[in-house]
């Protein structure tokens, strides 16, 4: 099978690939065409994921497909854009049609709930690796950052933290565990839901902000560099959900939630003031808050620091299994 045979038979026929506001031309020209407001800006972003270091190879293709739109798709969402269109770069080390067509239909569904439109891309033969670049419009100055967080801030999450990480036992069938413990966190894991509107909500109310993608400490630790400051995380206050509470104990699932990653949760820094407005509409939980000084830091019960636990994805350091 050829390459633009491939492309028509199973990426440019999906849904998520005809007609969307906000794109002038999609696929089967040399370039896509987005239409941007004059007061708009194009947030873009990309994304790789690498056979045997981001997932298991093999893997369900139809999973992948959710994943690996999802982890691009968050992107989005940590600054605020209104999802647009993003392409696609797949490399193969064979065109097998069962294969790529159980792909498409898994990115093809997350793509129609996460409002992006495929528009474009390319694909090659090799080890098996995804890029995806992710295109999003934010209105001008409007964009969520990560220097913005300031002295007196609260520091707050979308949502419980560590599912992912925990559920890769599962994933790599190293632990069983019921369907009812099972089947949410293998749901974090491989589908997980990007915080697009909670993105929205944030703007013009949050001082910084990103997803958590490599493990709160690490993620956290970007938001006080670029910002200048000390963010102070409350143990007790991390959440966790029921289903990785029933799957490990309490010491290793705060150790998932501090430094697994993968969660593609937003964590954000706020002004006090608009907290109630927010928590009336979102699961939001506060953490803990922003300090002088610089670092992260995470403190017991009684207030005082302890010692992080090791953590947190390097993408050029072992490989993540």
């Amino acid at each position: 099978m050829g390459e633009f045979e491939l492309i028509r038979r199973y990426f440019a026929a999906a849904a998520c690939a005809q007609a969307a506001p906000g794109v002038a031309l999609g696929i089967g020209d040399d370039c896509a065409l987005l239409e941007l407001p004059a007061d708009e800006q194009l947030a873009i972003s990309t994304d790789t994921m690498v056979a045997g270091v981001h997932f298991p190879d093999p893997c369900d293709p139809f999973l992948l497909g959710q994943r690996a739109l999802a982890a691009a798709a968050s992107d989005l969402a940590a600054m605020g854009a209104t999802p647009l269109g993003f392409t696609l770069a797949l490399t193969l080390p064979a065109a097998d049609p069962a294969w790529l067509a159980a792909f498409a239909r898994g990115l093809d569904h997350k793509a129609r709930e996460c409002g992006l439109a495929l528009i474009g891309g390319d694909t090659t033969r090799g080890p098996l690796c995804i890029t995806l670049t992710v295109f999003g419009r934010v209105p001008g100055g409007l964009a969520l950052r990560r220097n913005g967080a300031r002295p007196g801030d609260l520091l707050c999450v979308g949502g419980p933290l560590g599912d992912a990480a925990g559920a890769l036992s599962l994933v790599l069938g190293r632990r069983q565990a019921p369907d009812e413990i099972a089947g949410p966190l293998l749901a974090r894991y491989w589908s997980p839901r990007p915080q697009l509107s909670l993105g929205l909500a944030l703007r013009g109310r949050a001082s910084a902000a990103l997803d958590v993608s490599d493990g709160l400490l690490a993620d956290c630790g970007h938001i006080a560099a670029a910002s200048g400051v000390a963010l102070c995380i409350e143990r007790r206050r991390v959440p966790l959900s029921a289903p990785l509470r029933s799957l490990l104990d309490e010491e290793a699932a705060l150790a998932c939630a501090l430094g697994g990653g993968d969660d593609y949760v937003l964590a954000f820094t706020l002004p006090p003031r608009f907290l109630a407005a927010l928590q009336a509409e979102w699961p939001l939980r506060v953490i803990g808050r922003v300090e002088a000084g610089s670092g992260v830091r995470l403190l017991d019960e009684a207030g005082r620091v302890l010692e992080a636990p090791p953590g947190g994805y390097q993408h050029f350091g072992s490989p993540r299994d």
